[in-house]
Protein backbone atom coordinates (compact mmCIF):
# COMPACT_ATOMS: atom_id res chain seq x y z
CA UNK A 1 0.00 0.00 0.00
CA UNK A 2 1.03 3.11 -0.85
CA UNK A 3 2.15 5.81 2.09
CA UNK A 4 -0.71 8.06 2.88
CA UNK A 5 -3.26 5.82 1.65
CA UNK A 6 -5.91 4.11 3.66
CA UNK A 7 -8.37 2.61 1.08
CA UNK A 8 -8.62 -1.27 1.68
CA UNK A 9 -7.25 -1.37 5.29
CA UNK A 10 -8.85 0.96 7.38
CA UNK A 11 -12.60 0.08 6.47
CA UNK A 12 -11.82 -3.52 7.34
CA UNK A 13 -11.07 -2.53 10.96
CA UNK A 14 -14.23 -0.37 11.25
CA UNK A 15 -17.45 -1.65 12.67
CA UNK A 16 -19.23 -1.38 8.90
CA UNK A 17 -22.34 -0.82 7.51
CA UNK A 18 -21.73 -2.43 4.56
CA UNK A 19 -22.76 -1.77 1.00
CA UNK A 20 -26.05 0.10 1.74
CA UNK A 21 -27.65 2.72 1.35
CA UNK A 22 -27.69 6.48 3.70
CA UNK A 23 -31.40 5.86 4.27
CA UNK A 24 -30.36 2.12 5.77
CA UNK A 25 -27.62 3.07 7.71
CA UNK A 26 -29.98 5.46 9.32
CA UNK A 27 -32.54 2.72 9.83
CA UNK A 28 -30.03 0.56 11.26
CA UNK A 29 -28.24 3.50 13.68
CA UNK A 30 -31.74 4.29 14.57
CA UNK A 31 -32.45 0.40 15.72
CA UNK A 32 -29.06 0.43 17.56
CA UNK A 33 -29.28 3.74 19.55
CA UNK A 34 -33.18 2.91 20.44
CA UNK A 35 -31.57 -0.28 22.29
CA UNK A 36 -30.00 2.08 24.80
CA UNK A 37 -32.46 4.66 26.19
CA UNK A 38 -29.60 6.22 28.84
CA UNK A 39 -27.54 9.22 26.84
CA UNK A 40 -24.79 7.56 29.12
CA UNK A 41 -25.08 4.26 27.49
CA UNK A 42 -25.48 5.74 23.74
CA UNK A 43 -22.11 7.53 24.49
CA UNK A 44 -20.28 4.51 25.84
CA UNK A 45 -21.53 2.92 22.16
CA UNK A 46 -19.90 5.52 20.23
CA UNK A 47 -16.72 5.27 22.50
CA UNK A 48 -16.57 1.48 21.87
CA UNK A 49 -17.00 1.90 18.24
CA UNK A 50 -14.15 4.49 18.13
CA UNK A 51 -11.96 2.46 20.38
CA UNK A 52 -13.09 -0.68 18.05
CA UNK A 53 -11.08 1.25 15.13
CA UNK A 54 -7.10 0.93 14.39
CA UNK A 55 -5.24 4.41 14.62
CA UNK A 56 -4.44 6.06 11.43
CA UNK A 57 -1.36 5.43 10.56
CA UNK A 58 1.50 7.88 11.81
CA UNK A 59 2.75 8.83 8.57
CA UNK A 60 -1.18 10.07 8.17
CA UNK A 61 -1.51 11.94 11.58
CA UNK A 62 0.30 15.46 10.24
CA UNK A 63 -0.50 18.60 10.45
CA UNK A 64 -2.18 18.64 6.56
CA UNK A 65 -4.93 15.74 8.04
CA UNK A 66 -5.27 17.56 10.82
CA UNK A 67 -9.56 19.49 11.54
CA UNK A 68 -9.01 23.28 12.62
CA UNK A 69 -11.01 24.34 15.42
CA UNK A 70 -11.21 21.32 17.17
CA UNK A 71 -10.16 21.32 20.92
CA UNK A 72 -9.44 17.59 20.82
CA UNK A 73 -6.16 16.65 18.10
CA UNK A 74 -8.45 15.14 15.03
CA UNK A 75 -6.68 14.26 11.88
CA UNK A 76 -8.90 13.21 8.94
CA UNK A 77 -7.93 11.70 5.63
CA UNK A 78 -10.40 11.54 2.52
CA UNK A 79 -10.27 9.50 -0.70
CA UNK A 80 -12.10 8.75 -3.35
CA UNK A 81 -11.91 5.63 -5.71
CA UNK A 82 -14.55 4.10 -7.92
CA UNK A 83 -17.12 6.96 -7.60
CA UNK A 84 -17.32 7.02 -4.14
CA UNK A 85 -15.96 8.37 -1.05
CA UNK A 86 -13.84 6.87 2.06
CA UNK A 87 -13.40 8.95 5.03
CA UNK A 88 -10.90 7.72 8.03
CA UNK A 89 -10.04 9.25 11.14
CA UNK A 90 -8.43 9.86 14.32
CA UNK A 91 -7.96 11.66 17.53
CA UNK A 92 -6.74 11.97 20.94
CA UNK A 93 -10.08 12.20 22.49
CA UNK A 94 -11.79 9.18 22.89
CA UNK A 95 -15.59 10.70 22.67
CA UNK A 96 -14.48 12.40 19.48
CA UNK A 97 -12.76 9.51 18.07
CA UNK A 98 -15.72 7.71 18.13
CA UNK A 99 -18.26 10.14 16.92
CA UNK A 100 -16.10 10.81 14.29
CA UNK A 101 -16.10 7.19 13.24
CA UNK A 102 -19.72 7.01 13.33
CA UNK A 103 -19.91 9.79 11.02
CA UNK A 104 -16.89 8.43 8.81
CA UNK A 105 -18.51 4.74 8.24
CA UNK A 106 -21.80 6.57 7.83
CA UNK A 107 -21.04 8.38 4.79
CA UNK A 108 -17.82 6.20 3.48
CA UNK A 109 -19.11 4.20 0.60
CA UNK A 110 -21.54 6.82 -0.86
CA UNK A 111 -21.36 8.99 -3.87
CA UNK A 112 -20.49 12.57 -3.38
CA UNK A 113 -24.35 13.35 -4.55
CA UNK A 114 -25.60 10.57 -1.56
CA UNK A 115 -23.30 12.42 1.02
CA UNK A 116 -24.92 15.85 0.21
CA UNK A 117 -28.01 14.92 -0.22
CA UNK A 118 -28.21 13.40 3.54
CA UNK A 119 -29.42 15.41 6.61
CA UNK A 120 -26.23 17.07 8.29
CA UNK A 121 -28.83 16.58 11.59
CA UNK A 122 -28.98 12.97 11.97
CA UNK A 123 -27.32 12.50 15.10
CA UNK A 124 -29.04 15.13 16.24
CA UNK A 125 -33.00 13.38 16.06
CA UNK A 126 -31.09 9.92 17.10
CA UNK A 127 -30.32 11.42 20.97
CA UNK A 128 -26.56 11.81 20.25
CA UNK A 129 -25.15 15.30 20.51
CA UNK A 130 -27.70 16.67 22.47
CA UNK A 131 -25.27 15.39 26.00
CA UNK A 132 -22.35 15.89 24.27
CA UNK A 133 -20.34 19.31 25.41
CA UNK A 134 -20.37 22.14 23.23
CA UNK A 135 -16.24 21.38 22.38
CA UNK A 136 -17.07 18.02 20.89
CA UNK A 137 -20.76 19.29 19.13
CA UNK A 138 -18.10 21.39 17.65
CA UNK A 139 -15.72 18.31 16.33
CA UNK A 140 -18.38 16.99 15.06
CA UNK A 141 -19.34 19.95 12.59
CA UNK A 142 -15.90 20.17 12.05
CA UNK A 143 -16.05 16.54 10.36
CA UNK A 144 -19.26 16.94 9.09
CA UNK A 145 -17.80 20.24 7.65
CA UNK A 146 -14.37 18.06 6.31
CA UNK A 147 -16.71 15.24 4.93
CA UNK A 148 -19.17 17.52 2.62
CA UNK A 149 -16.08 19.48 1.58
CA UNK A 150 -14.64 16.28 0.08
CA UNK A 151 -18.17 15.91 -1.68
CA UNK A 152 -17.97 18.67 -3.18
CA UNK A 153 -15.07 19.12 -4.46
CA UNK A 154 -15.08 15.57 -5.96
CA UNK A 155 -18.50 16.56 -7.99
CA UNK A 156 -16.93 19.67 -9.02
CA UNK A 157 -13.86 17.61 -10.56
Amino acid sequence: MAAGSFFGTWRFSAICFGEVTIAEKQNQLRKTLAELPMAQDRLAYIVRRGRAVAALDEALKTESHRVEGCLAKVWFVSEFKEGRCFFAVDSDSAIVKGIAVLLCDFYSGQTPGEILEADPDFLEKFGVTQHLTPNRRNSLAKIRSAIEMFARTQLAE
